[in-house]
């Protein structure tokens, strides 16, 4: 009885892991095509301010500065 006992232990681990391993194994392919489909429909960002954008915030500073010291 004890064998059988033990077998039937040892199955039902075996179903058990190989569960969460199936389980583990979609979830984390599905992640990563979730992750590939955002950073497709993301919009990319510029490199970086332009010369216009930069004066501006700057003279914006210097205003606020001389306005609120």
């Amino acid at each position: 009885m004890q064998a059988t006992l033990l077998e039937q232990g040892a199955t039902l681990m075996l179903v058990g892991m190989g569960t969460v391993f199936v389980f583990l194994t979609l979830l984390v392919m599905a992640m990563t095509g979730m992750a590939s489909i955002i950073k497709n429909l993301t919009p990319t960002a510029e490199e970086g301010a332009s010369d216009e954008e930069v004066a501006a915030i700057t003279a914006a500073i210097a205003i606020h500065r001389r306005n609120h010291s």
